[in-house]
């Protein structure tokens, strides 16, 4: 028992772990500079008030929801590039990039325009306040077309992650993020009211930046305008990287044909993640209606909680997209050992990221929530769950690693129906048992998050134990 112990915990090999965070660090950027535009965007939103916060964040889970249904094809088209790398076919790359970028096209068009004409009986479907389903409809009628730009952006990061170089995800990410908040900040507030917003926070000399252009107070508009640019400009950065030379010519990116064979694997290996996301997103729709019909404090504090999970959350996602690329490259190279050394190396780099971030979760909520709401209810429930959260924390970063690494391998199937099972025969029936039916209020769902979590961690240490990945053909 020691023994595997010591070999899980102590004996890192430290070239893999190098090259895995090395791989991962620029994702990791990445990601935190998302988390960054996503906390400001809701401390932005936020102090506009509760209605306007509960109504921003429920349409983006609506549109979440929407690009699901091509953010599968991400993980598809990195997991057949990072093992045509290893196979050393690199021109088959370029022809997965195209793959996707089609499929991307056909699927998010369609849904980006449904989601624009059918705005008002979207929202509907999920939201009963009366004062609550306007805004939230305004903001999805102008979001709803940023649809495709996101999920051709999604397949871009797949392809750029493939190949490793994820750089790439850092820079484009960070310009873009750096101009949605600029846009968020004067479109949301206007001219005249930018500096009271950032005198709330004792920053109101940043107000210059803002001072050339008289922008117009637009509120939750302003804030889906900005979403719907930011949009835009990633994906157009994504396509600028493309003319590189080591990256055009290498992987013959504008060869303009197509490899159905290709697309049908692709697309084999994308829609059951495409579904799972789908799933996910309309549980935890679910979920937070539960917690609207609690107290809509409840639901606003937990917004914000989310917010902040995401700090820890998302930086272990770059983590495992790294270990993806990395199992993927070292199946096609038929090194399986390295292939698992490549999971394990992956989880240590992952539990520290998420392990201090957990710590710091648990000590100081007190210091965290404040910087999201005015609103002092909200902030003494917030500070109340963080520390769950935080315990969290170190369940789930066995469930987001190695779903990665499943992913990357091929496994998208047991990946995703685990993730579909739990969420809806465990996280769902508990949340509304626990919080309603039981009255653990505010509590009950948040119980229920953690056990499915749990839950879902166990079935996916097992599947990578059992080993069938190792020998998927991608």
């Amino acid at each position: 028992m020691f023994h595997k112990l010591k070999k899980y915990i102590f004996e890192i090999d430290y070239p893999l772990f190098k090259e895995v965070m090395i791989l991962a660090l620029p994702v990791i950027v990445s990601n935190i500079s998302r988390v960054l535009m996503h906390i400001t965007d809701t401390a932005m939103v936020g102090h506009l008030g509760k209605n306007e916060l509960v109504a921003v964040a429920m349409s983006g889970m609506i549109i979440w929801i929407a690009i699901s249904v091509g953010i599968g094809f991400r993980i598809a088209t990195q997991s057949v590039v990072s093992r045509r790398v290893g196979q050393d076919k690199l021109n088959e790359c370029g022809v997965a990039l195209r793959n996707g970028q089609f499929i991307c096209l056909i699927l998010m068009i369609p849904i980006s325009f449904f989601c624009y004409f059918y705005s008002d009986f979207i929202v509907s479907l999920f939201l009963s306040d009366k004062l609550v389903i306007p805004i939230c409809s305004e903001y999805l009628s102008i979001v709803s077309f940023s649809v495709y730009f996101s999920v051709a952006a999604f397949v871009f990061q797949g392809f750029y992650t493939g190949i490793e170089k994820t750089s790439v995800l850092m820079y484009v990410t960070i310009i873009s993020n750096i101009f949605n908040i600029y846009l968020n900040a004067g479109l949301i507030y206007g001219y005249s009211n930018i500096y009271s917003f950032f005198d709330f926070y004792d920053l109101g000399w940043l107000s210059i930046l803002w001072s050339y252009y008289p922008f117009p107070e637009l509120g939750v508009q302003g804030a889906a305008i900005a979403t719907l640019l930011s949009s835009i400009l990633m994906m157009i950065i994504y396509f600028i990287y493309l003319f590189n030379k080591n990256i055009r010519f290498k992987y013959q990116i504008f060869r303009f044909h197509l490899n159905f064979k290709m697309m049908k694997k692709q697309f084999f290996i994308g829609y059951p993640q495409s579904l799972s996301e789908i799933f996910l997103n309309c549980a935890f729709i679910i979920f937070y209606k539960i917690m609207g019909i609690i107290g809509t404090a409840q639901l606003a504090a937990t917004q914000v909680v989310f917010a902040i999970a995401h700090a820890s959350f998302l930086p272990a996602v770059g983590v495992g997209q790294a270990c993806a690329t990395l199992v993927g490259k070292y199946l096609g190279k038929n090194r399986v050992d390295k292939a698992s050394k490549s999971i394990l190396e992956g989880v240590r780099g992952a539990f520290i990221i998420m392990g201090t971030m957990g710590v710091i979760f648990i000590l100081f909520p007190q210091y965290i929530v404040p910087l999201f709401t005015k609103d002092l209810e909200v902030i003494n429930l917030g500070i109340l769950i963080l520390p769950w959260v935080g315990v969290i924390q170190f369940i789930d970063v066995f469930a987001i690693t190695l779903w990665f690494a499943l992913s990357g391998a091929g496994d998208t199937k047991f990946t995703a129906y685990t993730a579909i099972i739990v969420s809806w025969g465990v996280f769902i029936p508990l949340s509304y048992l626990f919080g309603i039916k039981l009255q653990f209020g505010f509590w009950g769902p948040w119980i229920a998050f953690g056990l499915h979590l749990f839950i879902e961690a166990l079935i996916i240490i097992f599947r990578v134990n059992q080993g069938k990945w190792k020998h998927i053909k991608v």
